[in-house]
């Protein structure tokens, strides 16, 4: 190759270089609204506020409530918690739990905190966080007995609150298996009472009633979980950058065991 030759191939190979040089000044510049429309108009309008607006189901307990005219519950520590990751201040918008959807695309909230299962087939309008907490059914036996999972109870007694999730479940599953199913029960606090007095040898709930159950008392572990129902939290569809944002801190709470001590404190 003739020594022009190469002196055309570096002047390329340094004109490719600016070329990508620029581009990405291009998009910092464009990220911070030098093309005139942010790239996440959600979140850019969230910082321009300084609040971070959140939609949450009042009254469903322990996820939200009202209590002397202040909110508390598990969504909102953990929805005020991760605004301040945020640099933001929690902004929260009281929400019918059938309006929740219509608050994201009316522009009224920037993000939905409200005990809310995934959704894959609202993805047209809304993006979802990782998942934070799994309510799906779970098996509780007594802290010392043997019962390690479903494949344990055979010949055992299994209650569970009739007309719930949990007693469709049982029902499914003591077909296939050979246990006896109880589920006279109006609520599963009465079939828990019952599996604590040794009348039962295990449960099926769900897992919020569950962990009440273990931590209000001693004497009951959680032997396995048997279902998911995992429940997210829901931004706009153009918000992708803060449903990034939302991601590394939930990823940051639960490495620091924020979401234990939230355990602890809600489900008694």
């Amino acid at each position: 190759m003739s020594p022009s030759q190469n002196a055309v191939r570096r002047r390329l190979a340094d004109g490719a270089a600016w070329a990508v040089l620029l581009l990405y000044a291009l998009i910092a510049w464009g990220a911070e609204g030098g093309f005139g429309a942010p790239l996440d108009p959600v979140l850019a309008a969230a910082r321009a506020r300084g609040t971070l607006r959140v939609a949450v189901d009042v009254g469903f307990r322990p996820f939200a409530d009202m209590r002397e005219g202040v909110l508390v519950g598990y969504d909102i520590e953990l929805a005020s918690a991760l605004a301040a990751r945020l640099g933001l201040a929690a902004e929260f918008v009281p929400t019918g739990y059938d309006a929740l959807y219509d608050a994201l695309t009316s522009g009224r909230a920037d993000v939905v905190a409200a005990a809310l299962p995934y959704a894959p087939e609202q993805g047209y309008r809304a993006r979802f966080t990782s998942v934070y907490f799994d309510a799906g059914q779970v098996l509780v036996v007594a802290a010392d007995g043997p019962i390690g999972g479903p494949t344990h109870l055979a010949g055992r007694q299994v209650g569970a609150a009739l007309g719930s999730d949990a007693d469709a479940l049982a029902r499914r599953m003591a077909e296939r298996g050979s246990f006896a199913l109880r589920s006279n029960y109006d609520e599963p606090a009465e079939a828990l009472a019952d599996l604590r007095a040794g009348r039962l040898d295990a449960v099926i709930t769900d897992a919020v009633t569950a962990l009440g159950a273990v931590q209000g008392a001693p004497g009951l572990r959680i032997a396995a979980p048997l279902t998911s129902e995992p429940l997210v939290m829901a931004v706009p569809r153009p918000a992708f950058q803060l449903e990034a944002e939302l991601n590394r801190a939930l990823a940051d709470l639960r490495s620091e065991g924020f979401f234990e001590e939230l355990n602890r404190r809600w489900f008694r």
